[in-house]
Order: C-alpha cells, then sequence, then structure tokens
C-alpha cells in the first residue's frame, strides 16, 4: 500500500511565554499543502527483522532507526505484533525547512499501517499515538487546518480555506538551527491571536500576521529575509517564513499566474496551488 504525506506551512507563530519545562508555549495555525513525500510498505513473509527501510530522493541525515516512519512502525508493533514490513521513502520535502515532513511521514506511517493491518484505530487514538513520536505529528492524521496552542500540541479545528490560492515557496540552501531559533526569541502575548487574524481576509494578513521567528533569524542569515521581500516584490499578497525556517512561502491570489522568478540554483523552488 502506498501514500502521500504532504507538508504544512504556519500561518502566523506567536512565542507567547517561555514554560518552566524549558519549553515555549506558542500560538500558529497549520495548514496543509500539496507538497507530497511517497510512502509504501509491504509485508513480507520472509527474511530477518521486523522491518526495512529503503530511502530514495532527498537525502536524510542520520541512522535508520532514528527515521520517524521506523519509530511509527516500532510504536505500533509494540502493541500490535506487525508482520514483518518493507518500508519505502521517496523524500520530496525538504528536511529543517519549518514544512513537517518527517512528523508527516510518521502520521502518516501510522495510518498506513492501521490500514493496512486492520488495526480499527479510531483519529482520537492515531492521534495519541503520533502525540508520542512529535508535538506536531498528530495534526496529519486529520490534515486540515488547526489552531494549535502549547507546544505545537493542543489542536482545535478552523474555518479558513485557502483553495484555489497560488503557492509560490523557497527552501533556501540554508540551515537553521530550531534550538538557536528559541534562544534568541522573546516571548511576549500578542496585541491579537492568530485565530482572531486568520479570520479576516488574506489581505489584511501582510501588517498583522507575524513569524515571531524572523524577529531572531532574519539578521543572522539575511538571505532569508531577502526571499520574503523579493516575494512580495514579485507582487505576494502575503508572505513567511513557515516555522522556525529556513522556508519562506508566498500566497497569490486564485488565478494569479505565479512569477516565473529566478532564486538561484542553490535554492529549490515551489509552486504549488492549494487545495
Amino acid at each position: 500500500m502506498i501514500t502521500f504525506p504532504n507538508a504544512k506551512i504556519n500561518l502566523g507563530l506567536n512565542i507567547t511565554e517561555k514554560r518552566p519545562d524549558g519549553y515555549h508555549n506558542l500560538e500558529t495555525v497549520f495548514y496543509p499543502i500539496p507538497l507530497e513525500d511517497a510512502l509504501e510498505i509491504c509485508p513480507r513473509k520472509e527474511g530477518e527483522g521486523s522491518y526495512s527501510l529503503t530511502q530514495s530522493g532527498l537525502t536524510i541525515e542520520g541512522e535508520a532507526d532514528r527515521n520517524l516512519v521506523v519509530k511509527a512502525f516500532k510504536l505500533l508493533n509494540e502493541t500490535y505484533n506487525l508482520p514483518p514490513t518493507d518500508i519505502f521513502l521517496h523524500k520530496r520535502i525538504p528536511s529543517g525547512a519549518g514544512l513537517g515532513g518527517g512528523s508527516a511521514d510518521a502520521a502518516f506511517m501510522l495510518k498506513l499501517l492501521n490500514e493496512a493491518y486492520n488495526l480499527h484505530l479510531t483519529d482520537e487514538q492515531l492521534e495519541d499515538y503520533a502525540a508520542r513520536l512529535g508535538a506536531d505529528c498528530a495534526f496529519f492524521i486529520r490534515n486540515r487546518a488547526t489552531y494549535a496552542e502549547g507546544i505545537g500540541n493542543i489542536f482545535s479545528p478552523v474555518e479558513l480555506s485557502l483553495a484555489g490560492w497560488q503557492l509560490l515557496l523557497v527552501k533556501p540552501d540554508i540551515f537553521v538551527s530550531t534550538r538557536d531559533a528559541f534562544a534568541r526569541i522573546r516571548p511576549r502575548h500578542p496585541e491579537r491571536n492568530v485565530k482572531e487574524i486568520i479570520a479576516q481576509p488574506v489581505e489584511s494578513w501582510k501588517d498583522c500576521l507575524v513569524n515571531d521567528f524572523e524577529e531572531s533569524v532574519f539578521p543572522q542569515f539575511p538571505a532569508i529575509g531577502d526571499i520574503k521581500a523579493e516575494l512580495y516584490r514579485l507582487g505576494a499578497v502575503y508572505a513567511s517564513m513557515s516555522g522556525s525556517g529556513s522556508s519562506v512561502y508566498g500566497l497569490f491570489a486564485p488565478g494569479t499566474p505565479l512569477p516565473d522568478a529566478d532564486f538561484g540554483t542553490e535554492n529549490q523552488v515551489f509552486r504549488l496551488t492549494l487545495k
């Protein structure tokens, strides 16, 4: 069986306070986008080991055992004694981009195993398993516009459709350390929360929907800020960094042809129509 884990973008991201446990509380809206990996599983009748992982596409750093699709398999295997399984993962979603690619792979792996092996897990149960793998993994179980609070793990649905909007997404060849980005942040409670702002027309977002990480990331990596400025110059209605970076996206109104801009061969560029 095969499935296609999709990425997400953050619409606004406010870091509201540092918690006693060292983590930060935040608020943001996750929105799914049609930039996809491919994930396939095949039951295996013979051979050693409970699983194998074959990777292709973009390079994934680290050992296979540390991959979130393997962690998802092991998590369910503890309870359900799954058949030996060959796992094939083709990566198209860039890593370290603020797009949730690894989290999406993990959540879709849980859903794929649930379907393939008739585990009869509900969405609520799948979300519980996903939350053990990462703060934002559970978002990808229902995979719809979601307001996230806490450390990015407390969800509530929002009424938001960007269907037909054009997305120009740029992933620069720059690594942004999430730990460093948090270390440089100044937590504060905004005058208006993200949920209130995204209820307004997209045309009004530019001056009020912010990603707090830009304040710490752009001075350290000016090239990322330059991409955002270029997206606005090209006609984006709204532009922002996603998550803690380093990808930056621009929203262009439905029916607007995306500009054929040159962001350099060192950067990855994706042109997508939102659903």
